[in-house]
């Protein structure tokens, strides 16, 4: 009787990730997600955004008996009341989750173990561009600053390479780096 072991690296399915991969490698429209949210204004700078559903690998996901909910604000000198993240706080949030997802998903299919991963960031913006004051300065970051710290059992140099790779394929360090078609429309 053979025995077959699912492998599990950093909390990733290793086989269930290769699996995956060559799903999209002989169907490419596979690869096409189109994900989904919805925000209400609750007052002042306060909203709620809800994340469901969303389509991808051909169909609709329906995984998700619960929407998530997250809460937007600001703090009380930017008039807010504190009932969650700003908006631009949020952007450092979903850099720093999606390069934690390619990072240890990544050094999984690597063979590397990952004990600890650590993300710093900040980001720098005028508000002359979004108050109105200026229209040569730009309303969002001006630069963001990212560091991080590691403990895996890989060398300095496959880490660095990991990183370097991480970073080309990040779909969110992606999106803030180069320009994206957004339309918007009134329903």
């Amino acid at each position: 009787m053979s025995t077959t072991t699912q492998e599990t690296r950093n909390g990733v399915n290793v086989a269930q990730l290769v699996e995956t991969i060559g799903a999209i490698q002989n169907d490419p429209s596979l690869a096409t997600f189109r994900f989904r949210a919805t925000n209400t204004w609750l007052g002042g700078g306060h909203s709620r955004t809800s994340i469901n559903g969303f389509w991808g690998a051909g169909q609709e996901d329906a995984s998700r008996q619960t929407p998530f909910t997250l809460e937007g604000d600001e703090p009380p000198v930017l008039l807010g009341q504190n009932n969650g993240p700003n908006a631009v706080e949020a952007v450092l949030h979903a850099l720093a989750s999606c390069l934690a997802v390619g990072f240890v998903y990544n050094a999984a299919a690597q063979g590397i173990e990952v004990r600890e991963l650590e993300f710093d960031l900040e980001g720098e913006l005028d508000l002359h561009g979004f108050l109105g004051l200026s229209e040569q300065t730009r309303p969002g970051y001006g630069h963001i600053t990212l560091t991080y710290r590691v403990d895996a059992d890989a060398t300095s140099e496959q880490i660095d390479e990991l990183c370097q790779y991480v970073q080309r394929t990040s779909p969110v360090l992606d999106i803030i780096k180069n320009p994206v078609t957004v339309t918007v429309a009134r329903r």
